[in-house]
């Protein structure tokens, strides 16, 4: 029992500086409200709260940050950055020449018969600033003509979206074949008495049809780079059983006779040189 009395006696002094500092919270926190003026709401809620009536006719949206205010055009165009970011490496395989060399590119590593060399990292970096060099001048037209204006306020996003596509219509006009273009504008039900110029015609037509075009101009250019390859390793087959060797592969034979013909006639140099051209 005695045990019990003094656990009770504990308890009590415990609870008992607790209620009373609880009791002391309560009653100053409306007194440093006041004093401090810091209700815990905002304008618009306490005149709410005080009978005042509510203007909806003023609206203003704002982001607000530990930076400052952000307005609703400086988060949209952070939007469309960021959209424009993400839909980066479609741009750059559909609207550019990066389909037609990289598809160049790994013909010719298939022809010379190296599986690996070189890797693809390296590839793809060659293609993407020989892509860069041969679209520099449709870029620039796209930045004088529809980022500069629109970021310095002169055109809205409409006239900004419809001024950057030209250059690009206009580059893969020039590359597409007629017979693509027909192919998909009548899968669109799109008839060519309609179209008064050729640039009338949807950029949603325009980019599967350069694809196309682009993807049948890089088969006929590795086709090309094949034959040469294609003749030493019929060479090579040919001196192999004239010497009775058939349990050799002609691959193993011919590999090192094809890159040094490729070295020796500067190969990369007149593949990049040959692929930009005939983008002019």
């Amino acid at each position: 029992m005695l045990k019990k009395l003094r656990k009770k006696k504990s308890l009590f002094r415990i609870m008992i500086p607790l209620m009373l500092c609880c009791i002391i919270f309560f009653a100053v926190s409306p007194s440093y409200v006041r004093a401090t003026g810091n209700s815990g709401v905002d304008s618009t809620t306490q005149g709410e709260i005080d009978g005042e009536p509510d203007n909806d006719d003023d609206f203003n949206l704002s982001i607000s940050s530990n930076a400052g205010s952000t307005s609703l055009e400086a988060t949209l165009q952070i939007l469309i950055a960021l959209t424009i970011l993400a839909l980066a490496p479609s741009i750059l395989v559909l609207l550019t020449s990066f389909t037609r060399i990289i598809v160049v590119f790994h013909f010719l590593r298939t022809a010379i018969g190296t599986q690996t060399t070189p890797p693809n990292q390296v590839l793809a970096g060659l293609a993407l600033f020989i892509t860069f060099a041969i679209m520099t001048p449709v870029f620039t037209d796209v930045y004088e003509d529809a980022v500069k204006p629109y970021m310095s306020g002169q055109i809205k996003e409409e006239a900004a979206l419809d001024q950057g596509i030209a250059p690009l219509k206009e580059f893969m006009l020039k590359q597409t074949r007629e017979k693509d273009l027909k192919l998909f504008m009548d899968m669109n039900h799109i008839k060519s008495e309609d179209m008064e110029e050729v640039s009338d015609i949807p950029i949603l037509t325009v980019i599967p049809a350069f694809v196309l075009s682009e993807l049948r101009a890089g088969f006929i250019i590795g086709f090309l780079l094949y034959l040469p390859f294609i003749v030493m390793d019929m060479v090579v087959a040919s001196t192999l059983m004239s010497m009775g060797m058939m349990m050799l592969p002609p691959t193993v034979i011919s590999l090192p006779f094809k890159i040094l013909l490729f070295v020796l006639a500067d190969g990369w140099n007149l593949v990049v040189g040959q692929l930009v051209k005939s983008f002019q």
